[in-house]
């Protein structure tokens, strides 16, 4: 019996990525929700330790922190929510380990600045992108309400969330120079999803 709350695949398309999510992914993450849930309030944390960890990189950028300070402050309040569904659930957060997504992304961030810099909205703008792109799909066939209720309330910010980071870097960047590394980053990122991880996990 499928774990789709309808027959259909998943169809939610993102700007920013260079693949959609595949019909495997879903039915692994709605098979394993509490998994999943658990797996999000890692993202969460590790989404607002990202927008910490740039701000204080580049502490004396005009307009950096007043962008990440507050982004910072909403993933934290979305970790807040994850856990409280979980607590609901009976569970509590607990260690998993990551899939290779994260590292294998932040690999793609070169070292020497100013691209260190553009290289970091962009990492940070694809993950984002691919969270909203997941979110919007356990919102459209998660069979479990407080899961599909919880999701469908978060995208709006997600969806904001990657629109930060793309401002970030317009504002500091030429478009052409912005596209033409989005592009190859975005393809890294579908690369690394092409092949489905074993563990459901929101970016497996």
């Amino acid at each position: 019996m499928s774990n789709l709350r309808t027959s259909s695949k998943p169809h939610i398309r993102i700007k920013w990525l260079a693949s959609s999510t595949s019909h495997e992914w879903l039915e692994q993450a709605l098979a394993h929700p509490i998994e999943i849930l658990i797996d999000h309030a890692h993202c969460e944390r590790k989404a607002a330790g990202a927008a910490f960890q740039m701000m204080f990189r580049y502490l004396c950028e005009p307009g950096l922190a007043e962008v990440l300070s507050p982004l910072a402050r909403e993933e934290l309040e979305h970790f807040e929510r994850v856990l409280m569904l979980l607590e609901s659930r009976g569970h509590y957060l607990k260690p998993l380990p990551a899939p290779p997504y994260g590292a294998a992304l932040i690999k793609k961030i070169r070292k020497v600045e100013p691209y260190r810099m553009l290289d970091s909205f962009l990492v940070s703008g694809l993950i984002e992108a691919r969270s909203h792109e997941r979110m919007s799909l356990l919102a459209a066939h998660s069979l479990d309400d407080g899961i599909s209720q919880l999701n469908r309330d978060l995208l709006s910010s997600e969806a904001r969330h990657f629109s930060l980071y793309w401002k970030l870097a317009d504002e500091r960047f030429d478009r052409k120079t912005i596209l033409s590394r989005l592009t190859e980053l975005a393809h890294a990122e579908a690369e690394i999803l092409s092949e489905l991880h074993p563990e459901p996990r929101m970016h497996s």
